[in-house]
């Protein structure tokens, strides 16, 4: 069984916890005051990726990460062995768009992942005004898959998109041990 390692990162406030304790079914706290992530959070669970070749259920480790950069130093350590990355942004704060690319450039292009082991999650919280539509986001942030996300409306809209993305990802695993095993034997 593969265990997928899955960091959720993002600027403050857009909605990182309330996801991964959604997609994970876990509740803490429903509803009730914003309480800002204190560097990291792992929650664990079983997850059926789609569209996986052999369509087994994979263990995620899903780690909720602060978006407070007073944390910048423990950032290399969360990113270690990570098998894939979601950038979780709210499309109605504009300040939003232009740190997903800081957060891009610290997390993904650091780490050399592909674009399919990368999503880009517009949360739409209680009472947005953004539509689903395109959003203005930078050349290289527009190769990644983009979805949006609204709990109150369509939640398992979101989770179906979750596992099509842990699906890609543990094809990229599934790929990656599979050509580490050639170059072992060549």
């Amino acid at each position: 069984m593969f265990k997928a390692k899955i960091l959720f990162i993002g600027p403050n406030e857009s909605g990182k916890t309330v996801l991964a304790n959604f997609l994970s079914d876990t509740t803490e706290n429903v509803g009730g005051e914003y309480r800002p992530t204190q560097g990291v959070r792992i929650l664990e669970f079983e997850s059926q990726p789609e569209g996986s070749g052999d369509n087994k259920t994979c263990e995620v480790e899903l780690w909720d990460c602060s978006g407070d950069f007073k944390f910048e130093s423990c950032w290399p350590a969360l990113m270690k062995d990570s098998s894939g990355v979601v950038i979780v942004f709210n499309p109605d704060v504009p300040s939003h768009l232009k740190e997903i690319e800081t957060w891009y450039s610290m997390f993904i292009s650091s780490q050399g992942l592909q674009d399919n082991q990368c999503l880009l999650m517009a949360h739409h919280k209680p009472g947005s005004e953004v539509e689903d539509g395109r959003l203005p986001l930078a050349s290289h942030l527009s190769r990644l898959p983009l979805i949006h996300s609204n709990l109150e409306e369509e939640p398992e809209d979101v989770r179906q998109a979750f596992c099509r993305y842990l699906g890609n990802v543990v094809n990229a695993m599934s790929e990656s041990r599979e050509r580490e095993e050639m170059s072992i034997i060549t």
